[in-house]
């Protein structure tokens, strides 16, 4: 592939790195996703300092996420490095260009990673270690289904024969659905936006598992444990809430490092003994206040529920907690 005359030669040689490592990824999970019974996973993250993409292949297309600095100006020379790159990833891998969705991440508040940016329509159903999900590859920053918390969904899979599961900021429902597959004998679904309960909808239907006993709230997650009734109502729970949130439909915003400690003793409260809780955020200067939670026992988990395929371990972390 011929490199574009504005570019030079450190860009050459930066470009052939990047073709040899997706070249060995590629071979790696060659037989990866057969096995895992996977379709959708990261080839790319961040490997070569100067090339911040990370590469998620779903099915057949590429994911492409151009991390940027929150100063950084885009510049005809850039934009022509970017091209290129996403131009010689899709050969590499061989994938068609119509079947490529680039999109840019800066550091900015998490509110905004959820609103919609397109209205393409590019859906696919994929496979996540042997259940389906509908993912959005084109209107949404993200694509529906965050691949960084397979292993933590296998956890929730693991624990979750014959529980009543409460997922709240459940997004587009992952977690629910492997809970149901687990053998949950109920499931509670939490969000405030219509269009992800529709979604997390979907995503049962599309496994089969759209009964009565799983129910999906509309509502915001502090409101709604607000006015729960106060017994013990859940032995399973998923809290994976945004770092910070701004919402037209509430009063107040929400920040994980003030409101957290609030939030997790009202869930412990409508726990049963020994019931448990996964918490996890992104937020990387997180601490969790483990000596202001009432009657439950903490243990950080991070180093196991990161996922091989990311590179990036401090992609999130994640605690175990169970109410004593």
């Amino acid at each position: 592939m011929e490199l574009p005359a504005a570019l030079n030669e450190k860009h050459r040689r930066q470009a052939d790195d990047f073709r040899n490592r997706l070249v060995k990824m590629a071979r790696h999970y060659r037989r990866w996703p057969t096995r895992q019974q996977t379709d959708c996973f990261r080839l790319y993250d961040r490997d070569i300092p100067n090339i911040p993409l990370a590469i998620d292949r779903y099915g057949d297309c590429l994911h492409i996420a151009v991390y940027e600095k929150p100063d950084a100006e885009s510049t005809p020379r850039r934009e022509t490095w970017l091209a290129f790159l996403t131009q010689l990833a899709g050969e590499t891998l061989g994938t068609p260009p119509e079947n490529i969705f680039v999109k840019r991440r800066r550091r900015q508040l998490e509110a905004s990673q959820y609103e919609r940016q397109g209205e393409q329509r590019r859906e696919l159903v994929v496979t996540e270690s042997g259940l389906k999900f509908l993912v959005n590859l084109s209107d949404y920053l993200d694509t529906g289904l965050f691949l960084d918390h397979r292993v933590t969904r296998s956890l929730v899979r693991a624990e979750a024969a014959g529980t009543r599961f409460l997922n709240l900021f459940a997004y587009t429902g992952a977690f629910t659905v492997y809970a149901a597959a687990g053998g949950a004998a109920a499931t509670t679904t939490v969000d405030l936006s219509n269009t992800y309960l529709a979604w997390a909808e979907r995503n049962l239907q599309l496994n089969r598992m759209d009964g009565p006993q799983h129910r999906r709230v509309r509502d915001d997650a502090r409101k709604f444990l607000e006015y729960h009734p106060p017994r013990p109502s859940y032995d399973l729970a998923v809290v994976d809430p945004p770092t910070f949130s701004r919402s037209k439909k509430l009063e107040y915003d929400w920040d994980i490092q003030r409101d957290h400690v609030d939030l997790l003793n009202r869930l412990l409260r409508l726990m049963t003994p020994r019931g448990v809780v996964y918490f996890s955020t992104n937020f990387r200067r997180f601490k969790l206040q483990t000596d202001e939670l009432r009657g439950a026992e903490a243990r950080e988990i991070s180093r196991q529920t990161v996922p091989p395929d990311f590179r990036e371990r401090r992609i999130h972390r994640c605690w175990r907690l169970v109410k004593t």
